[in-house]
């Protein structure tokens, strides 16, 4: 199971990657394994304002649907549009392709404050 040493983690299985004052986000390698067959994302509007630990969109597989939480709080300034068309990449690709939203961080800190990559392969083996 992949877990990328250069991301954050949450317990809730969404990763985040800091660029340039920017987080990455989208779901784990772990989490999409868990899910199975991802047929349809739901994501936020750019522009939309969202509070740590606040949904911000939905995956559905042929299981189940997801809820999918913002692991630090921010402004959403890109989607990732390949997925309304390709959520089959969540399964594909999902620290590459499938990322879900670009957030601009409220406070950058709190990024700092999620799983380092060591501590989320722990939290998954238990």
């Amino acid at each position: 199971m992949s877990v990328p040493t250069n991301l954050r983690y949450t317990e809730d299985h969404e990763w985040v990657k800091l660029e340039d004052g920017k987080a990455v986000i989208g779901i784990t390698e772990f989490a999409q394994s868990e899910l199975g067959d991802i047929v349809f994302v739901e994501l936020p509007a750019v522009g939309d304002e969202i509070g740590a630990g606040e949904s911000f969109g939905s995956v559905e597989s042929v299981k189940t649907v997801s809820e999918l939480y913002l692991p630090i709080a921010g402004k959403i300034l890109e989607v990732n549009e390949n997925l309304e068309d390709s959520p089959e990449l969540v399964n594909e690709s999902p620290y590459e392709q499938a990322w879900m939203v670009v957030v601009e961080p409220a406070n950058e800190a709190d990024v700092e404050s999620l799983l380092t990559a060591e501590q989320y392969q722990e939290a998954i083996a238990e």
